[in-house]
């Protein structure tokens, strides 16, 4: 594997540009050789200043009476408005700017194998060449440029922030409403602190940046200059690092370029070689096989254990001068959800635990908005969220939406059933899921039918924000959610011994039944059917992700209606995420061409030249209405997931094989290895027409395991550690 995306002119925008991360930190390579651009960023630079004051009414309870009053402009005023002030927002950290004084055309190159960017500028021929990428263990960038040391200039500057002491009265209007409410000069700081020094054979250049009383942050470079060549490091520092912290930062800059740099470089190549070997496919269509390698890679690069997780641009917030499209923050009516969604089949553990962690930590700040917002015990965070767990608003019916804490509540269960590891159920799922069923439980009011019902519902961006997204008596996506939430707390509190696990079934033998119309289709609500294209498939969540319903039986016809629904609807209203989604309904149907062919629209239309998901058809080829291109990683990791379940599906102890690959892939040959599936079971499969299926299963826990491809399927029981090799006739 050794994939590599090529630009061969000036890279003009941001969300084209060069992706390289570490996890914590990431740089966008790009512009021109008159200012060639390296656009820096920090997963846990935030400004968490509240500009709105809350009012007394921004309460559920309230929130219900208006809902139930169809008060739409009230509910704005009140909950909404708090998303479109400059702040709480995520910051870019910075920028390093390359004047080179010849050249008119850059023409770069990103290995995703070495993680590492060679940038050329040119004219007729190559002039200069830079290397560059940030190491993969101590998020130090590199910039190592092979020119004369008078041939370019370096510059380091701060994002265009506006100055401390011209604030002016926010007033919010809702006709003015976008997803970037301005420019970074909405923004008021002090002036930053800036430093140069000498120190040996480096030249350190510095600024701090104070954002509030409790955080600052900077950008510390050094430079090694040479004849014929200059390396330049830099690191993003901040006040969450200690003490010292600017001093911690330089000192590391030395370390790195007191190293030979073919020797730091090994170390930073070892790591990325380690982590791809995790897992691979192999496919007959190599864009296919390409996009999976860059969905990896944009996954490490963005996530990592001991950092921040993945907010919706990741280490990639926007340098344009405006706020990050959407604040950069936390969204979890889907997008944190699916952007971590892949990582366990892929067994990328590590790297997915630090979501985990996150939400592990903000705990008692879930207890605290539960308790101050919706008046009940237990955790809920908000829907939409700054990386301190704080509210953020925004349309209530889906930033405050309860149910979305049932679905990030479920990545916990995930981890569990992927890697079977019990002490994890104890310590963590399980109470995490506990307290979001004793959350959930306290807002369910009985109906003179005797179900249990909360008191609004809603379905993720179901009719926008007007007042019929209020949906009665309960929508599909908040029942399918409270189902299974209760469903599995009965399961997993039997299974740590929980005494009062009963009182889940309980509560879930009073949930209504999923609402589902003549023709088979699950519905939005009992009193009404999706008759609209749109984005998010919030009705069918019973079928994807949550997989409360089998395809067999009655489970086959509500797919297969389901998917012929969406069909007839058309994609005008869809986002590049929809076609991953509908690519994960395919491959449950088993139509390896349908899925493939979803995926292939999805990155050849919705994905930048960079392998960016840019959410909409922006180069207008009719797939949907929707050409703007705000840049948000979900889609990117959703794709992955739908491609690894077109070649292995695990649920409870049933393993399918290749079970929606098209026809094409079986002649010719398709594989994988170490795909992860239940209890840390690995799968190795390889399908050739004429040379037969054949795979190899490890299992680190013991099991039962049932192997089926198409009509032919065999069982055995394996012991921790048992290795399981034999075939199918294709």
């Amino acid at each position: 594997m050794d994939y590599k995306y090529v630009w061969q002119d000036n890279i003009l925008t941001w969300d084209e540009a060069v992706p390289l991360g570490s996890g914590q930190c990431g740089c966008l390579c790009w512009g021109t050789p008159r200012e060639l651009r390296f656009s820096l960023d920090r997963t846990d630079i935030w400004d968490s200043t509240v500009l709105w004051e809350k009012p007394e009414d921004f309460t559920y309870q309230k929130l219900v009476e208006l809902a139930d009053a169809g008060e739409e402009k009230a509910i704005r005023q009140i909950f909404d408005a708090p998303y479109y002030y400059p702040s709480p927002t995520k910051l870019p950290a910075g920028k390093l700017l390359v004047h080179f004084k010849g050249g008119d055309r850059m023409v770069s190159t990103l290995s995703i194998k070495e993680a590492c960017a060679w940038l050329s500028v040119r004219e007729k021929e190559e002039l200069y060449r830079i290397r560059t990428w940030i190491h993969a263990l101590r998020h130090v960038g590199m910039v190592e440029i092979y020119a004369p040391k008078d041939g370019f200039s370096v510059e380091l500057k701060t994002p265009g922030f506006g100055v401390k002491g011209t604030e002016k009265a926010f007033v919010y209007s809702e006709e003015n409403r976008q997803i970037s409410q301005g420019s970074l000069t909405e923004l008021k700081y002090a002036p930053a602190k800036w430093g140069e020094e000498k120190k040996g054979d480096y030249v350190f250049q510095w600024f701090t940046q104070e954002i509030t009383e409790d955080f600052s942050y900077g950008i510390v470079t050094a430079r090694e200059e040479k004849e014929e060549r200059t390396r330049l490091a830099w690191k993003i520092v901040s006040s969450k690092d200690g003490g010292e912290w600017l001093l911690k930062g330089q000192e590391e800059l030395s370390r790195a370029l007191d190293e030979e740099e073919e020797s730091l470089f090994a170390e930073h190549k070892k790591w990325w070689e380690e982590y791809f070997g995790e897992s691979s496919v192999s496919l007959p269509d190599q864009e296919m096989e390409k996009q999976w390698y860059t969905s990896n890679y944009l996954f490490a690069a963005a996530s990592r254990k001991g950092c921040a997780p993945m907010p919706l641009q990741g280490v990639w917030t926007a340098d344009d001068g405006a706020l990050p499209p959407w604040k950069g923050d936390y969204h979890h009516d889907l997008n944190t959800e699916l952007s971590y969604s892949h990582y366990l089949k892929a067994n990328h553990l590590e790297e997915g635990e630090c979501f985990l962690d996150f939400l592990w930590e903000l705990k008692n700040a879930g207890k605290k908005f539960a308790r101050e917002f919706y008046d009940a015990p237990g955790c809920c965070l908000p829907g939409v969220m700054t990386i301190d767990g704080e509210v953020l608003g925004g349309w209530p019916m889906y930033s405050l939406s309860p149910a979305n804490q049932i679905w990030i509540a479920r990545c916990f269960e995930e981890y569990y059933r992927y890697t079977g590891n019990e002490e994890f159920l104890r310590n963590r799922a399980y109470p995490y899921l506990k307290e979001t069923g004793i959350f959930i439980k306290a807002l369910l009011k009985e109906q003179e039918d005797g179900t249990l019902l909360l008191p609004v519902s809603s379905s993720p961006e179901i009719h926008d924000d007007t007042a019929k997204a209020w949906l009665k008596p309960v929508s599909n996506y908040d029942l399918a959610l409270m189902r299974y939430l209760f469903k599995t707390l009965e399961i997993l509190g039997n299974k740590v011994g929980d005494e009062g696990a009963k009182e889940w079934r309980r509560v879930f033998d009073k949930l209504p039944k999923l609402a589902v119309n003549e023709k088979k289709v699950l519905m939005i609500s009992p009193k009404e059917s999706l008759e609209e294209s749109h984005r998010h498939f919030s009705n069918a969540m019973a079928v994807s992700p949550l997989e409360l319903i089998p395809y067999e039986g009655e489970g086959r016809e509500i797919i297969d209606a389901v998917i012929r629904d969406y069909e007839r609807l058309g994609t005008s209203q869809w986002v590049g995420y929809t076609f991953t989604w509908m690519a994960h309904l395919y491959g449950i149907q088993g139509n390896g061409e349908k899925a493939a062919e979803m995926l292939h629209i999805f990155w050849e239309y919705f994905c930048g030249p960079n392998g960016f998901h840019l959410n909409g058809d922006f180069k207008a080829k009719g797939y949907s209405d929707f050409t703007y291109r705000p840049f948000t990683l979900e889609g990117n990791m959703f794709a992955a997931d739908a491609l690894q379940e077109m070649l292995f599906q695990m649920r409870d102890g049933m393993i399918r094989l290749f079970p929606a690959i098209p026809a094409e892939w079986v002649k010719k040959g398709t594989g994988f290895s170490s795909l992860r599936g239940e209890k840390g079971l690995f799968c190795d499969a390889y399908i050739k027409k004429g040379e037969g299926l054949r795979w190899k299963i490890t299992a680190e826990h013991a099991q039962k395991v049932t192997v089926r491809y198409r009509e032919f399927e065999t069982e055995n029981f394996l012991e921790a550690g048992e290795v399981w090799e034999s075939s199918f006739p294709v």
